[in-house]
C-alpha cells in the first residue's frame, strides 16, 4: 500500500514558489522545445517521429514534476 502522504504529493498542484524553480521549469521547457524542433526539421514524418516528440513531452513532464515536487514529499 502506498503512503498517503506520497499519494497526496503526487496528485496535488505544486506551484513554482521560487524564482529559481520558475527558471528551472522554463529551462526544461526551452531545451525540450529545442530538441523537438530539431527532430521535427530532421526526421521524416511518420509514426517514429511522432513517438519521438511524444517522448520528449513525457520527459519534459517528468523533469518538471521533479522540479515541482522537490522537498515536498
Amino acid at each position: 500500500m502506498m503512503n498517503p502522504d506520497e499519494l497526496e504529493n503526487r496528485f496535488r498542484f505544486h506551484p513554482a514558489t521560487t524564482k529559481q524553480r520558475q527558471r528551472d521549469h522554463e529551462y526544461v521547457r526551452d531545451e525540450c522545445l529545442s530538441l523537438a524542433t530539431t527532430l521535427n526539421e530532421t526526421l521524416p514524418d511518420g509514426r517514429e517521429k511522432s513517438l519521438a516528440v511524444t517522448h520528449i513531452e513525457t520527459a519534459m513532464f517528468w523533469a518538471n514534476a521533479a522540479i515541482a515536487r522537490q522537498g515536498q514529499a
